[in-house]
């Protein structure tokens, strides 16, 4: 049996982790400073729970860490100072840049880090996450035999320490900010009563965006003049007292494309320029 410890059990951890617990694993919890949320998750879930983490850490083959992001590298930190020697797997929302310093920081204390992340709702059985794992080859299929079948799908990614990160970001870089904007938009549309016209607008276009990097060489050719109009949203929404800040961004993308100028072009040549100021100078 493995022994597998979360830190800590919120709503996804508890649910990831209890998928590994029905494929066979013993899951370890640490109930020292929890909340009542948390040890309610963990009984539901039939977690056993430890009083330390010093004690899980001598316990646990494998330790996940699904916390909020700005806490990852403090909980890699924690563990290393208990001198955590086996699979330290961080599946936190975090760059590859942050990745990296977590993977110094448990190697320091003889730990082997996996990069990981959940792409997805917390599973049930009725939802299917994703869980993505980079890093040493040999410990991936480890973690990755975890979940083999669970509802969590574990995919290896070739490459090392920061794919997984990568992935993650790159998802939810457009998935929750565009959920963002659709709540402010929604907001401009509703301060001016014409919000049944904006959802009557919208119900009528299904594409997903993300999915259609095609596209993308035309928003590029438009940006000219698309940039400024999302510079005029961002005013309309000061105006209203809303957050402008998305606007702001878009129009600033669309400045390093401004100089195509409706010039056909190609996706490679359009990703180029996002890594370029306007005036063509390299960021």
């Amino acid at each position: 049996m493995t022994t597998l410890g979360v830190l800590h059990p919120g709503s996804m951890g508890a649910a990831v982790a209890a998928q590994a617990r029905r494929t066979g694993a013993e899951v370890l919890w640490c109930s020292a400073g929890r909340s009542a949320s948390s040890k309610a998750r963990a009984e539901k879930y039939g977690f056993t729970p430890v009083h330390t983490l010093s004690e899980l850490t001598d316990r646990a083959d494998i330790i996940l860490s699904l916390c909020p992001p700005a806490a990852a590298e403090d909980v890699a930190r924690d563990v290393a100072a208990c001198a955590y020697a086996r699979i330290y797997v961080d599946g936190n929302a975090v760059s590859p840049a942050t990745m990296t310093n977590i993977s110094a920081i448990v190697h320091r204390s003889g730990a082997t880090a996996v990069d990981g992340s959940v792409i997805g709702s917390p599973p049930s059985d009725a939802k299917s996450p994703r869980l993505y794992l980079s890093g040493p080859t040999d410990v991936l299929p480890l973690v990755a035999r975890l979940f083999a079948g669970s509802t969590v799908q574990a995919r290896i990614l070739p490459g090392g320490i920061g794919q997984a990160s990568a992935l993650k970001l790159s998802y939810s870089s457009y998935q929750k900010a565009s959920r963002a904007l659709a709540a402010v938009a929604y907001a401009l549309a509703s301060d001016h009563g014409v919000e049944a016209e904006l959802l009557d607008i919208a119900e009528g276009h299904t594409t997903n965006y993300l999915a259609e990097t095609s596209y993308f060489p035309k928003v590029a050719a438009r940006s000219w003049r698309w940039g400024p109009e999302m510079e005029e949203a961002a005013h309309a929404l000061g105006e209203a007292g809303l957050p402008g800040e998305l606007a702001d961004a878009a129009a600033a993308v669309m400045g390093r494309w401004a100089r195509l100028k409706d010039t056909p072009t190609d996706l490679a040549h359009v990703l180029e320029m996002l890594h370029m100021s306007p005036s063509g100078d390299p960021t």
